[in-house]
């Protein structure tokens, strides 16, 4: 329930849903390699795969396929991103919490773009995607930036 000033109950501001943009028709798809560690990275076996957009069956790129060398190298750099003194563990509660909510704020602004290739590579619905898909995105990546400030 919402207070006079525009606050719900909760102390989280009064959000209106965005408004509908129209779909986006041929997007370019930019990155096709497998993000490990802050970096792109071809396939350790150099394979890749099509993917096709299940409605048109039309092909919207070739990704990279990765295997278990990619998994493994995936897993050890996660584990070095964890390990006591890393950047990401001397990151305070607050400061992970404002990388969290600059994510959100990244997909919210991107919401039309990232519903578009949602629609492409799944074949879901457009409506679907922006408005069930990403707000639910964006509402888990303020609700673990709230918790992560309370830490």
């Amino acid at each position: 329930m919402a207070t006079a000033n525009g606050a719900v109950e909760n102390g989280q501001p009064d959000r209106k849903p965005p408004a509908l943009p129209r779909p986006i028709r041929n997007l370019e798809v930019k990155f096709t390699k497998i993000f490990i560690n802050n970096e792109w990275h071809e396939s350790k076996s150099g394979k890749k795969f099509a993917t096709c957009n299940p409605s048109t069956r039309e092909q919207i790129c070739e990704v990279e396929e990765g295997d278990k060398p990619d998994v493994d190298k995936a897993v050890e750099a996660a584990q070095v991103a964890f390990q006591r003194g890393s950047p990401w563990r001397r990151l305070d509660a607050l400061s992970r919490g404002r990388l969290l909510h600059q994510l959100a704020d990244l997909v919210e602004r991107d919401r039309a773009t990232l519903a578009a290739l949602e629609t492409m590579d799944t074949g879901k619905p457009f409506l679907h995607a922006f408005f069930i898909d990403l707000e639910g995105c964006i509402r888990t990546l303020r609700l673990i930036k709230s918790s992560s400030t309370k830490s």
